[in-house]
């Protein structure tokens, strides 16, 4: 459907008459309630105006209390104000809080309704055609810029190349450039070389032009276009809005950077606020160095710092300011608490992901019965792959929550796509053996133990299956399920995965959390490898997983918990994040959450036979010891093992974990089976996998020859 201008005018400019109850105010009576720096930025006219406003110090009020100014002393005429800002919520912030001031009159609006506004009613009059309609079709038209590059995408490849062509129209790369410039940017789609992702930008603009149509982010080029081609056109806009202001002004785009240069002209009348720290979308284009740069750019400028943080407790912002020096932010402001003092932020290690998981929802539910609603906590991580074992332990506790900015663990399409896999797979085999069932499906749908290179939807989709097939090895580990029990656990859950409507703890990964804020914050997975993304290895790319923390810090108003783990699932070793460097606890503490204890004689209860701590982690609990604890099998026996692994992998065409994983083949040299009860004890070993593979197995382990087909998949047993 073709955006539209709203109702006809005579003239470009339409002063809308707003019906207002709000007396209107004496200029002084605006500035009550401002604290010195906020009233700097409401009374300073009459030069360009630069706003350095760190988290939680009410720079939306000062900016609102100065055009209201502005209009109330006539140093602006409310019909000639135009404040954007970059989100529908935010303009819609802007506007209320303008009437309430008696600005009704000022146009709030985002940068492309702004310019779609303008080039929709000078495109006529510049080209003597209307502005071709705004697709919402994107997908279509990328998918087909593909087929006739005779290139093959999945869904996940399509969306990762529609965010390319997005980030090379707002930082004016040329198709023809992509494949020049895409290395330096640190941009890559993952199964594409740079110079094929060129050529797919190049052919999506000529299906679009065979259409007639431009997309979203047509409308900044175009607006752009039309005010550098049509000085007449630039003059009317410039006469028509006077004075500029710019929230968030630390995400401008370069096109919309040289929109906003057009749209002033040489007037000096601007003002922008905006926040370097919190610059966490570079990955689309945006750029702090017009913020820190203004300055430079303006001699004359009036530079104002908003330090006073009204949101958060003396302690938190301590550690936010602590943060933003260990993550080495520049141009940022030292933030000075004006709230009574609360509690230190909790920095939890804990042993393994479970167990943080565990000790988060531990946290939350103590916050709760300290008065504290669930909807004013939230739990926030980097990646959305993160979130299931926290849904899951959630669900256990019977806390509601909601998955803010996108779907729940369960409805992810590549999720659900795998739950179907799985199910008719446990229909085949519904006896087979959890873990390795799982695995042979997600292999089905393309999953490898590799991960793909690169950031975006790719990525996602694999970091999805993952965190499935993580939760299913620890569902087999933990409770001795088969595959087909595995399937309704899983279903289940996701059966009981829900949105609640109101009164819920929010779950949402770093960058879906700026600009909003709860009474009690966890931020959880902050080690190396997860913040910083082990993905980021530009210096760059790391100072951007630095303000994604420090956004994480400064949204928690009194109560702020920090966690991280130390391995993965009982494997491997992981450090704290550097950016908490000379703040992480120096002892080596194991958390286990207060609550229900785990039964004796179960999984989760198992103990290392050579050690006699406490296991976490279905590999260790296949092994009954820590992986670093010393092995108790035979080096020869497992090399004869592994070699006999790897030949029936290659002849089936499978990896080589789909016929037994290290730790299940650890676990077979260490317990040295002598039949095939023994071999079916032996956890990640079922009754598909045994009749299949017993023979061959048994002979290596009694140090005889296998059966002829050695390397081979053994036949099944009649019945089976």
């Amino acid at each position: 459907m073709r955006p539209t201008l709203g109702r006809a005018a005579d003239s470009f400019v339409t002063v809308v008459a707003y019906s207002v109850s709000v007396t209107l105010r004496e200029p002084e009576e605006l500035l009550r309630g401002l604290d010195p720096e906020q009233r700097e930025v409401a009374t300073t006219f009459g030069r360009p105006v630069g706003v350095i406003a760190g988290a939680g110090t009410g720079k939306t009020r000062a900016i609102t209390h100065r055009i209201a100014r502005g209009v109330q002393t006539g140093a602006y005429d409310a019909s000639a104000v135009l404040a954007v800002t970059f989100t529908t919520r935010a303009a819609g912030e802007l506007r209320t809080r303008l009437r309430s001031l008696g600005a009704g009159g000022v146009q709030a609006r985002t940068f492309h309704s702004a310019a779609l506004r303008q080039a929709q009613y000078f495109w006529p009059r510049a080209y003597g055609t209307a502005l071709p309609q705004v697709t919402d079709q994107r997908m279509s038209l990328v998918a087909e810029a593909t087929r006739k590059l005779r290139l093959t995408a999945e869904t996940s490849t399509l969306r990762d190349l529609l965010t390319e062509v997005s980030w090379a129209k707002v930082s004016n790369v040329a198709p023809g450039e992509y494949a020049a410039l895409a290395g330096a940017a640190g941009r890559e789609v993952s199964g594409l070389e740079a110079a094929a992702v060129g050529r797919v930008l190049g052919r999506y603009e000529q299906v679009k032009s065979d259409r007639g149509v431009i997309d979203f982010d047509d409308i900044l080029l175009c607006a752009t276009a039309l005010l550098s081609d049509h000085e007449d056109v630039a003059a009317e806009i410039r006469a028509a809005y006077r004075h500029l202001v710019v929230d968030e002004y630390q995400d401008v785009s370069p096109v919309q950077q040289a929109l906003l240069e057009l749209w002033q002209g040489p007037s000096q009348d601007l003002c922008v606020v905006g926040d370097p720290a919190q610059t966490i979308h570079s990955f689309a284009g945006a750029s702090p160095d017009y913020l820190t740069g203004f300055a430079t750019r303006f001699p004359q400028a009036h530079i104002v710092r908003l330090v006073r943080d009204y949101r958060s407790t003396p302690q938190v912002v301590k550690l936010a300011n602590t943060v933003a020096v260990r993550a080495r932010i520049p141009g940022t402001v030292r933030l000075e608490s004006q709230r009574e003092p609360g509690p230190e932020p909790r920095l939890l290690p804990c042993a393994t992901e479970f167990d943080e998981s565990r000790a988060v929802v531990s946290w939350l539910k103590e916050r709760h019965e300290q008065g504290i609603p669930w909807r004013e906590m939230a739990l926030l991580y980097r990646v959305h792959a993160q979130s299931p074992l926290f849904e899951t332990a959630l669900e256990e506790a019977r806390i509601p929550f909601a998955v803010r900015a996108g779907e729940g663990f369960f409805e992810r399409p590549e999720v659900r796509q795998a739950l179907g896999v799985l199910a008719e797979a446990a229909r085949r085999d519904p006896s087979g053996e959890a873990a390795e069932g799982c695995r042979d499906a997600l292999t089905r749908l393309g999953w490898s133990p590799t991960a793909p290179t690169g950031q975006g939807r790719v990525r996602e989709r694999w970091e999805s299956l993952a965190a499935l097939l993580a939760l299913a090895d620890d569902l087999a580990q933990s409770k001795g399920v088969d595959l087909s029990t595995l399937v309704a656990e899983l279903q289940a859950r996701a059966s009981a995965e829900h949105a609640p409507t109101g009164e819920g703890v929010t779950l949402s990964t770093l960058h879906a959390s700026k600009g909003l804020e709860w009474e009690a914050v966890a931020v959880v997975g902050v080690q190396e490898g997860t913040l910083p993304l082990s993905l980021a290895t530009t210096p760059a790319q790391v100072a951007e997983e630095g303000r994604l923390f420090y956004v994480g810090v400064t949204r928690a108003r009194r109560h702020l918990m920090v966690s991280w783990s130390k391995s993965r699932r009982g494997t491997g070793f992981r450090s704290p994040s550097r950016f908490l460097d000379g703040l992480a606890p120096a002892a080596e503490v194991v958390a286990r959450p207060a609550g229900k204890r785990r039964a004796a004689g179960t999984a989760m209860s198992a103990t290392c036979r050579v050690c006699g701590r406490s296991l976490s982690g279905g590999a260790e609990r296949k092994l009954q010891r820590h992986l670093d604890c010393v092995p108790g099998y035979d080096e020869a026996v497992y090399e004869q093992l592994t070699s006999w692994r790897r030949a029936a992998a290659s002849a089936r065409g499978l990896p080589a974990f789909c016929i037994f994983t290290d730790a299940t083949l650890m676990a077979i040299a260490e317990r040295q089976p002598r039949d095939e009860v023994g071999l079916l004890s032996v956890p990640g070993v079922g009754r598909a996998k045994c009749d299949q593979y017993a023979a061959t197995v048994l002979a290596i382990l009694a140090g005889e020859q296998p059966p002829s087909g050695v390397g081979m998949a053994q036949p099944a047993k009649p019945g089976r």
